[in-house]
């Protein structure tokens, strides 16, 4: 595994483009670092997002994954451009050669997903670890490590986020055609979503209970949007006669949708080399 994983990490660095894509993702997800920086005194009004609590433990849990997944995808063109790449420079025919079983290959992909998805979640969980550490009012030892179950929603929605790129990027084996596709793709589940919540089933839940199984949905049903659990949200909320009752914590059925998507796109990416004549 870690000779296949190393062939993967070669040619990730080697290649220009992959290289400072992949770098510009960790810098700009320590940007979300600057959003303490944000603060605005006009007058009586005072706007300082660090004081309103999204540093605060364990909300930022919450927070800085949900900020930090909007980032995959500069991650998904490395991953993309990674196997179209294989197709344009004849590497993977030259691997194949070289004695790589075509088992092997798509494993070395997969792992090098599954190593960018865990980089990413080690990076925002000692990002918001200093982050709270420095801003939240609350640091007692149980409250801080509450509610890290984000983190493992966050290595999940990666991962299989990731392994869709990859399977696309097997099958389609052009890069801005797989990108292309994946936004189609996004419009698509859109499409259906709205059709079934305004058409077929605009009085009752059961489009929530369908489209739960779309992958890119099933993905986003992982890490939901924290904005609301905010008590300044909620305040104002309050005040303008709306309130909500609901649930922020972590769908562990959401998270056993999106690893059954991972491995299907994994397998099917694995059916698709080995059935294509290279």
């Amino acid at each position: 595994m870690k000779r296949l994983l190393s062939i993967e990490l070669q040619k990730i660095w080697m290649n220009k483009a992959s290289k400072i894509l992949t770098l510009t993702y960790f810098v700009l997800l320590s940007f979300i670092a600057l959003i303490a920086a944000i603060k605005f005194d006009i007058g009586i009004f005072k706007f300082h997002l660090a004081e309103m609590g999204i540093f605060n433990f364990p909300f930022i849990w919450h927070f800085n994954t949900y900020v930090a997944a909007w980032m995959k995808f500069f991650l998904a063109i490395v991953i993309v451009s990674m196997m179209a790449n294989e197709y344009s420079y004849g590497t993977l025919k030259q691997n194949l050669i070289d004695g790589l079983s075509k088992k092997e290959f798509i494993l070395s992909k997969f792992l090098t997903v599954v190593l960018f998805a865990f980089a990413s979640t080690v990076f925002v969980f000692v990002m918001s670890l200093i982050l709270g550490l420095s801003f939240s009012s609350y640091t007692e030892f149980g409250i801080i490590f509450s509610d890290l179950d984000y983190l493992l929603a966050f290595f999940v929605k990666l991962t299989g986020f990731f392994s869709f790129c990859l399977f696309l990027g097997i099958l389609v084996k052009r890069s801005a055609f797989a990108l292309g596709f994946l936004l189609v793709w996004n419009i698509i589940e859109a499409i259906i979503r709205g059709t079934l919540a305004f058409k077929i089933f605009p009085d009752s839940d059961i489009d929530k209970k369908i489209t739960q199984f779309l992958p890119l949905e099933s993905m986003s049903n992982l890490i939901v949007n924290p904005g609301p659990r905010l008590s300044v949200v909620k305040n104002i909320g309050t005040q303008m006669g709306i309130e909500t009752d609901a649930d922020f914590s972590v769908d562990y059925f959401a998270v056993f949708i999106v690893l059954a998507w991972t491995f299907t796109f994994v397998y099917f990416s694995y059916k698709l080399l080995k059935n294509r004549d290279l």
